[in-house]
């Protein structure tokens, strides 16, 4: 037969045990709240495939931050990019967002750097609300080397080949 000293011990235990559980969950539910850090947005007007969730934000190659969420933008023609600048590093209108790749595994990560004059900067007239500042953007390396790759042949497609060659035969005759 149990004793009243171990019944006590027990109902101490269960009170105790219950009462970690409790504050276990509050400390998990609560911990986003205890975090420092400051949201930014930027807007992409090209594929984001590679970048992901919690995906790193550098500011010259030092981490400072990650993605938080990508979604499609109100206006439904821009991808939205949550970051999250975990370090008290403030943004202004002169850091600009580009997507970066890491290697040739295809995964991304968004490199923040100071604005150059000669930088085609987009997001500088985004025409809805925004909850978060918004970072502007520039294309990517990738972006601007297959924008690159189609100049040339569109320009290869205006030459007038048929003619080059019949110059070409006329005089090799």
């Amino acid at each position: 037969m149990a004793t009243l000293k171990t019944k006590f011990m027990v109902g101490l235990f269960v009170v105790i045990g219950f009462t970690f559980a409790v504050v276990a969950v509050v400390w998990l539910g609560m911990a986003n709240y205890f975090e420092k850090g400051q949201y930014y947005v930027a807007y992409f007007d090209e594929s984001v495939q590679g970048l992901d969730k919690d995906s790193p934000v550098k500011y010259r190659g030092v981490a400072i931050g990650s993605v938080n969420s990508i979604g499609v933008a109100s206006d439904v023609n821009l991808i939205e990019v949550i970051l999250k600048i975990e370090t008290d590093v403030k943004l202004d209108d002169s850091i600009v967002a580009q997507l970066k790749s890491v290697g040739i595994t295809g995964i991304m990560f968004v490199e923040l750097e100071k604005k150059d004059e000669k930088d085609v900067i987009f997001g500088e007239y985004i025409d809805f609300p925004t909850k978060y500042p918004v970072i502007h953007t520039k294309p990517s390396d990738i972006k601007k080397f297959f924008e690159s790759v189609t100049d040339v042949l569109l320009e290869f497609k205006k030459l007038d080949i048929e003619a080059i060659s019949n110059r070409i035969q006329s005089t090799l005759v």
